[in-house]
């Protein structure tokens, strides 16, 4: 018989069988972390298409449009003219970005909890040392994340520009005051879109579905509201159930600031804004809980 073997150095085992890991375990921290990046990394279009890029990069520079233009008024015009324009308020911001707003609430989180369930992903991740809370947590921290750029960023940019100007408030006291209501108050706009765009995208996993019925969601309740109080003597307390007049009078109402609601107070707003934070959470828990998922 012809020998087979071929010619130079025979072949040799090197090693047999498997290796344990021996580098860090992050553990749960480290997954919730790394699905909490993708997760935002995947809303703003990173490391993806151009054209997936566009809408959150419009929506985002958009909402800094009208901080950047009363900025430059005030840093070009000379201090007795910017004396006589009526710059808005920090609580008066958010009526100027609200289509951007709205349309960046209603993408963000079809965005960041549609494609997982529909591409099979979402049992590839409780295969992990995620739990489907600890899942949606991060995902709930991604979307937050996302969201403050637009509910304190502007906001803030605004007010470290006044304060380099010295149109902004008075001593060290009076700028500590401001930041804290911004902060505080682009938290619970954040927190509100979060958890109502949560509970709707977790009814389906067709991004575009979510987005329209969240775009449905925000309007038809505001119009409706609306018409009762206007037409239907209802009481001015029903608009802090709204997702437009309600959050943005919030806003103002935490600033100090009047609303031109006038039956609309501090804690009647919180208490409108904090059932619908509730709700959008339940409902989204309720679903991810019932949902069949095949590891």
């Amino acid at each position: 018989m012809a020998d087979t073997t071929p010619p130079g150095r025979p072949a040799r085992i090197l090693d047999r069988g498997y290796r344990t890991y021996a580098g860090p375990r992050s553990g749960v921290g480290g997954a919730v972390g790394t699905l909490v990046r993708h997760s935002a990394q995947r809303a703003l279009g990173l490391r993806r298409s151009g054209w997936a890029k566009i809408l959150p990069v419009a929506s985002v520079a958009i909402a800094y449009v009208p901080a950047i233009v009363f900025i430059g008024l005030v840093a070009l015009l000379p201090e007795g003219d910017v004396a006589e324009i009526d710059l808005p308020s920090y609580g008066d911001y958010f009526s100027f970005i609200a289509a951007a707003l709205t349309l960046f609430v209603a993408f963000v989180s079809p965005e960041v909890l549609c494609p997982d369930r529909r591409t099979g992903m979402l049992g590839v991740y409780l295969a992990s040392p995620l739990t489907r809370d600890t899942y949606l947590a991060a995902k709930a921290t991604a979307t937050f994340a996302i969201l403050s750029l637009v509910t304190i960023g502007p906001p803030l940019l605004m007010l470290v520009a006044y304060v380099i100007q010295g149109v902004g408030p008075d001593g060290p006291a009076g700028v500590a005051g401001t930041l804290a209501r911004i902060l505080v108050a682009g938290a619970v706009l954040s927190l509100l879109y979060t958890a109502v765009s949560m509970g709707v995208s977790a009814l389906t996993d067709r991004k575009a579905f979510a987005t329209a019925a969240l775009l449905l969601v925000i309007v038809v309740p505001s119009l409706f509201i609306s018409v009762l109080v206007e037409a239907g003597g209802a009481p001015e307390g029903l608009y802090s159930l709204t997702l437009v007049a309600g959050p943005f009078s919030l806003v103002q109402l935490i600033h100090g600031e009047a609303t031109d609601i006038a039956g609309l107070t501090l804690p009647v707003s919180l208490a409108g804004t904090f059932a619908l934070v509730a709700l959008g959470a339940v409902v989204c828990r309720t679903r991810y809980q019932l949902l069949q998922v095949t590891r």
